[in-house]
């Protein structure tokens, strides 16, 4: 009677969540926020004035007739301006903005930062008919000189990084070859940056494919051809691409799954049942997730199939193994803690998209478990035939020869690990892409034409009093340094070297009044925030200062770091350093200098978790012995099959689940008979099938976790049968112990 309320609770809460999912579904992301947690942009968010450090995405603009200027061509430049305003206020149906669930919280372009240059030596560029009204020769170093203006100088940066490099620049800066500054700039297309932003308050998850849609409805409906370009857009196509692979893999696994199990364990009730239950379970996991208002990112979604994969181990235990309940029952259980126990780890993990997917692999895996013991018991049980079950007969001489696969084996995981190549890939967007994807050389392509999208910026966060003229000073002399730093990109013409370094307004440091409150309130705006300052309560506790780097090289981004702290340190100041090249370098190189740890803690808590369940100190370090090996051996078939990442750490972590898992089984000490191979095996292929439809996906996480889970399942199924022929007799006094 208890067991029979226990299920009745059981399903119904699943059955509740899984409603729940249905109700509420889970809108699944792929962004830098989605894999990694940038201190910097976390401060930003809590701290900032200005709502436009997230979302920032880029446009390209160009005429339909590709030889006509969009810039030194007045009339078309006042048709830009006006696209401009549709945008902004909707009055033009053909060209506004119709997306309810985006909102637009800043819109960068070149033609607002000439309009405030131009204002600044009281000229109207928005009330000009023609260029020759607002040019002449009386600037002559033009926006880039000594003698320019605050807005002059922001225009400067505006245009440097807006228009192609091979751009005539003309007045916005006269000093490169072939320039004048009385000449407008001259180019066939334009950069325009803009930031957006969810407009549901309780809801952050931004659907940046809105600006593909709208770029695609005003190239329909006018002359100019617009187009959404970067990385946060190649992450929007990552993002697809990973949605088609969950319909195209995930679907299909289930009819694999069906096929392949039905094969080997030759009952369609059980196979129907098995999969009905995986099929809520992860439908009320979702549920959970919606309930707890946890986000998932697509990469989460790998999770899935792998799940499915998982619970197809009960079915083989009960049904076709020759253990009794009880047994079946221990070994389910140790198989679960030590997984769970070798998962866990990524919980612990700097990277956030470790953490939410371990999150889901231990919910769904606990899940399995729960349903399998408590509710599907009794009825694969029932499905048992003990008819079947022989006795594994193995000749003497050959049970002696088999004694030596354990050792073997070990040894040749030892030399994987060993030849591996060293090194981790940078957590960027190309580990979301294929190779060969046609957006990648097209964004290479952008990053040859234009400075934004070659640079990547980082965040410099200095803690400071807005009231303080002595912060002030500070901050002034620390911007100033940074801006000598070879890693920072600078525009270099000849006469001037202006490093991409965007703050605090210089000119002030003589005025004993001047303070960062009082600068900024004067002159706040840069190309990349409206406002630098943070605060609390009112109270300005912090300024930031973005800087642009190369955006390919990692280890200019990381020795920026190093550099950036050793500075600010010797001013006294408190900071804090990020931005998505930054953040993801670090990242690479924490993983890299903790991997070996993060295995071999790994296999400490697999030895901990099973000493306690098994009470058998000996037989708990086989498995965390083999559960190491496979971790290492993973992780180097990660780098000999592909590129060892952040991103294959998960795959390496749940390779040394399933090691735990079947070297439990392996281990007990039963009697091995033909049945026990037979669950073994069967189990270990069926979820191999999964893993091999997995390889089959665009996504490249997905594919790679794929590679590696069918690789450590079969290492893990061959290392539990060498474990299974050692000394029977040894390892049942072991257990007795």
């Amino acid at each position: 009677m208890q067991i029979e309320k226990i299920r009745f609770a059981i399903m119904a809460s699943l059955v509740s969540c899984a409603l729940i999912a249905i109700a509420m579904p889970v809108e699944l992301v792929l962004n830098t926020d989605s894999i990694f947690v940038d201190p910097a942009k976390e401060r930003i968010k809590e701290e900032g004035l200005a709502d436009n450090y997230q979302g920032q995405l880029i446009l390209k603009i160009s005429h339909d007739n590709d030889d006509l200027s969009v810039t030194s061509n007045f009339s078309l430049v006042k048709e830009l301006i006006q696209l401009e305003a549709e945008l902004l206020d909707g009055t033009n149906p053909d060209t506004s903005w119709e997306y309810s669930s985006t909102v637009i919280v800043k819109l960068e372009t070149p033609f607002a930062a000439w309009e405030e240059a131009f204002n600044s030596r009281n000229k109207s560029f928005e009330n000009s008919t023609k260029w020759s009204e607002v040019l002449d020769s009386n600037n002559t170093g033009g926006w880039c000189g000594n003698q320019s203006t605050a807005e002059e100088n922001s225009a400067f940066q505006t245009t440097m990084l807006l228009l192609p490099k091979d751009s005539n620049y003309g007045i916005a800066c006269p000093s490169f070859p072939g320039a004048d500054e009385r000449l407008p700039p001259d180019a066939n297309e334009i950069l325009w940056m803009v930031w957006l932003d969810s407009s549901d308050p309780d809801d952050r998850t931004t659907n940046w494919n809105t600006l593909d849609l709208w770029a695609s409805k005003v190239s329909e409906n006018t002359e100019f051809q617009v187009d959404a370009v970067g990385v946060n857009m190649l992450f929007q196509k990552s993002k697809g691409i990973a949605e088609n692979d969950l319909n195209s893999v995930l679907i299909p696994s289930v009819f694999i799954l069906i096929v392949v199990m039905y094969l080997i364990i030759r009952d369609i009730k059980v196979c129907a049942v098995t999969l009905s239950s995986v099929g809520l379970i992860i439908a009320a996991e979702i549920g959970i997730m919606s309930i707890a208002n946890i986000p998932l990112s697509i990469i989460d979604a790998i999770a899935f199939p792998i799940i499915l994969a998982v619970a197809v181990d009960g079915a083989f235990w009960y049904c076709k193994s020759s253990r009794s309940r009880e047994e079946v029952r221990s070994v389910l259980l140790l198989a679960m803690v030590t997984t769970l126990a070798a998962v866990s780890l990524s919980l612990f993990s700097p990277i956030k998209a470790q953490n939410s997917l371990a999150l889901i692999m231990i919910i769904g895996v606990f899940l399995d478990w729960l349903v399998t013991r408590f509710v599907l018991e009794e009825f694969y049980m029932s499905r048992r035939n003990n008819s079947e079950i022989q006795p594994l007969e193995i000749p003497t001489e050959s049970n002696a020869k088999m004694k030596w696969g354990w050792p073997l084996s070990l040894t040749f995981l030892a030399v994987i690990t060993l030849i591996s190549p060293t090194g981790v890939e940078v957590l960027d967007i190309h580990q979301f892409l294929a190779e060969d994807d046609p957006a990648l050389e097209e964004f290479e392509d952008l990053q040859e034409q234009y400075l934004i999208a070659s640079s990547a910026i980082s965040w410099i966060i200095i803690d400071v009093d807005g009231d303080s003229h002595d912060d002030y000073l500070k901050l002034v002399n620390i911007q100033k340094q940074l801006g000598q730093h070879p890693s920072i990109i600078s525009f270099e013409t000849g006469l001037y070297e202006t490093p991409l370094v965007m703050g605090i307004p210089f000119g002030f440091e003589n005025q004993q009044n001047a303070t960062i409150d009082s600068v900024s309130l004067s002159d706040a705006k840069t190309p990349v925030m409206d406002d630098h300052r943070l605060q609390r309560n009112g109270k300005t506790t912090g300024y930031i200062i973005a800087v642009f780097i190369d955006g390919s090289n990692a280890n200019a981004a990381l020795r920026l770091k190093d550099d950036v702290s050793d500075l600010i340190e010797t001013y006294d100041a408190e900071y804090t350093i990020g931005g998505e090249l930054v953040t993801g370098a670090s990242l690479a190189e924490e993983f890299d200098n903790t991997r070996v740890f993060q295995i071999l803690a790994a296999g400490l808590c697999v030895y901990l978790i099973a000493t306690f369940v098994s009470k058998s100190p000996v037989r708990a370090m086989r498995i965390a012995i083999g559960t190491v090996a496979i971790g290492s051996a993973v992780d180097g078939f990660a780098s000999l099959i592909g590129e060892r990442g952040v991103s294959t750490a998960p795959a390496v972590l749940l390779g040394m689940g399933f090691a735990a898992d079947y070297l439990s089984h392996a281990s007990a000490g039963h009697n091995e008979t033909r049945n026990d191979n037979f669950a073994r095996w069967g189990a270990a292929i069926t979820s191999i099938s999964v893993f091999m439809l997995l390889t089959l996906a665009e996504f490249p996480p997905a594919k790679q976790t794929g590679q590696l889970l069918a690789i450590s399942i079969m290492l893990s199924v061959i290392l539990a049968t060498c474990l299974a022929k050692l000394d029977l007799e040894q390892k049942q006094l072991d257990c007795e112990e």
